[in-house]
């Protein structure tokens, strides 16, 4: 019954890019090496669609960045049955909103929640926590990293003043979303925060059991 009542009325959209080795988590090149920061992202990507395929009732897209899709994640995508598109856009922002607008032109607008792959806490309780706060009224949502930046976004309906001017990679990403949607009058929920994966200091505040099975793309959702 409850997946009959989510379906068309909730998109998420993971962005992920492909898993080319010095391109992908570069970050984390000094302590892993450049093959094996693409092995951690290749992990990230399919346990996060694996964990964005739980929401029931939930319409599922892979957006990509730039070019043809990826093999790897064409063959994820189809792994849980989500549609594959391109992000669209000179900038992380202007990507992102493209997306979010296509998702929320639909009728009736559904709920739509974007989500990266950096984070490897991510859960499917906190993507329908995400979900039941649009849906109980708010204008948006938020789930905050512990760096200052954000893990996931969701809204009712497009607002692009939350894409522009946004300093991304920095640690104040977080902090001036929040100016912008104040600025516009956006209501904006937040999650509890999740940590995300970015940098050695962070792969070193993993636990050993986590880190070996990154490295081994068993992480599971």
């Amino acid at each position: 019954m409850a997946e009959r009542a989510a379906r068309g009325r909730r998109v998420v959209l993971v962005f992920a890019r492909a898993p080319v080795p010095g391109r992908v988590k570069t970050r984390l090149v000094p302590a892993l090496g450049a093959a094996g920061a693409a092995r951690v992202h290749r992990a990230l990507v399919r346990r996060t669609l694996a964990v964005a395929a739980r929401i029931p009732g939930a319409r599922l897209e892979l957006w990509c960045d730039g070019g043809p899709p990826h093999p790897f994640l064409r063959r994820e995508a189809a792994r849980v049955g989500a549609r594959v598109r391109v992000q669209r856009g000179p900038d992380l922002g202007a990507r992102m909103d493209h997306a979010l607008r296509q998702a929320l032109r639909r009728r009736p607008r559904p709920a739509a929640v974007l989500v990266g792959t950096d984070c490897p806490m991510l859960d499917a309780s906190h993507l329908e926590a995400a979900f039941r706060a649009l849906e109980r009224g708010g204008d948006g949502v938020l789930g905050p990293a512990a760096d200052g930046g954000y893990v996931l976004v969701g809204l009712r309906r497009p607002c692009g003043a939350l894409f522009r001017g946004i300093p991304w990679g920095t640690g104040e990403v977080l902090a001036t979303t929040r100016r912008a949607a104040a600025a516009v009058g956006v209501r904006l929920r937040e999650l509890p925060p999740r940590a995300d994966l970015d940098r050695p200091e962070d792969w070193a505040a993993l636990s050993p059991d986590l880190r070996r099975r990154l490295l081994g793309g068993i992480l599971s959702a």
